[in-house]
């Protein structure tokens, strides 16, 4: 891969530039060998033993989840929590890559394998400096459901926290620019289904039956309405339906039916508003088939909004290491949603982006939750340094 612009004003520690390699091979191994959410049992197994390698104390959380610990040499501090998500994509690997997944259906094509790499490398880093305070490293599980954050806040693992500080890998971005950006980054996520209950029949004799099909069928588009006419068009929000299930042959006329969809947004009203919207719409229009509609929503993150305490120290600490023009301050905000979002709701917090982009080489240009979703490797380091800077810069505050 030739140089870019940007990695000429990259400047890393001694240590990790050393280290630099070995975060790649830990990236190609996750890559390799990814997991569902909830089911990281290899992944979580693989960083276990590296940390007692290390004589790193940590505990599990729930069946997959690790938070480990260092604590200063110089003394009692604040405390601050790192965190990576460890879970891949239920779809398959099309990069052709010597290290592309060899699990079938599985694909780390969101970066979750670099972003748990940059922080195994942030440990063994970490351990090896002097500071004062703590540092606690969270590795979850489950973020793609929009699970693995509440395991380690309902546990009460976040207690005692001053701080917490996350990254996500960005392929819209060169590699050696960090997006450090004020105010709302990700929405909303919810998560749900719709049950739609009909009456079978012959159908050469519908009216014998209560379509729960053609019922579904007019419910998903109906919800788009939502959108059109019942939100302030300034106010941005997404209802997609990726899911619609019904029937089971040709020649009968569907008993039940289920749309699964998720709702995106910004505003918490707007969130609340949207969500009786699409209860009200689906039981409505179930009705007119003939058919009821049940409503089932999971909460699966709220937006995720930087602060500008937060922001200025990331801008603090990433001049030295990318220099102030590879900061990113200004950035549209992204409707995908981020559980890092429901820790910024216990802690104060900081969330940055980290390019992966190659402009010269095009197999790092497709986007996230694409199957042939790659970076460029040398953004791993990059992020090691970010999460080792942004940990002392705070403590040392």
């Amino acid at each position: 891969m030739e140089q870019n612009l940007c990695l000429e004003s990259v400047h890393l520690d001694d240590d990790v530039k050393e280290l630099s390699e070995q975060i790649i091979a830990w990236r190609r191994h996750f890559h390799t060998h990814p997991e569902p959410s909830l089911k990281e049992y290899k992944t979580s197994a693989f960083i276990k033993n590296l940390l007692k390698e290390w004589n790193v104390p940590f505990v599990e959380v729930e069946e997959t989840g690790i938070l480990a610990e260092l604590k200063g040499t110089k003394g009692e501090g604040k405390t601050i929590f790192l965190r990576a998500d460890m879970d891949a994509l239920e779809m398959p690997d099309r990069t052709g890559a010597s290290y592309c997944s060899q699990e079938e259906g599985l694909n780390h094509s969101c970066g979750h394998d670099g972003h748990t790499a940059a922080l195994l490398g942030a440990v063994k880093i970490l351990k090896d400096r002097e500071f004062k305070g703590t540092v606690k490293f969270v590795f979850q599980a489950a973020e793609e459901i929009g699970r693995g954050a509440k395991q380690f806040i309902n546990g009460g693992y976040l207690e005692g926290g001053d701080f917490i500080f996350g990254i996500h890998l960005h392929s819209p971005s060169e590699v050696g620019k960090v997006l450090a950006v004020e105010g709302p980054r990700s929405a909303s996520c919810d998560i749900f289904d719709i049950e739609v209950f009909g009456e079978s029949s012959h159908c050469a004799k519908p009216h014998q039956g209560k379509d729960a099909l053609l019922a579904s069928a007019h419910i998903a588009v109906s919800l788009q309405s939502i959108v059109s006419r019942r939100i302030n068009p300034l106010d941005p929000i997404l209802i997609a339906i990726g899911e619609l299930h019904a029937g089971t042959k040709y020649n009968i006329l569907a008993g039940k039916g289920i749309l699964k969809g998720t709702l995106r947004c910004f505003d918490s009203k707007t969130r609340e508003f949207a969500l009786q919207e699409i209860e009200y719409v689906a039981q409505e229009t179930a009705k007119i088939y003939g058919a009821t509609a049940v409503f089932h929503n999971f909460a699966a993150s709220p937006a995720l909004v930087n602060d500008k305490a937060g922001m200025d120290l990331a801008r603090k600490v990433l001049a030295p290491i990318i220099g102030t023009e590879n900061i990113v301050n200004q950035a549209v905000s992204s409707l995908g949603g981020e559980d890092f979002a429901d820790y910024l709701e216990y802690l104060p917090g900081a969330f940055l982006h980290v390019g992966t982009k190659n402009p010269t080489d095009e197999r790092t240009w497709y986007p996230h939750h694409h199957e042939k979703f790659d970076i460029d490797e040398r953004a791993l380091p990059i992020a090691t340094q970010v999460h080792v800077s942004y940990a002392l810069g705070f403590l040392q505050e």
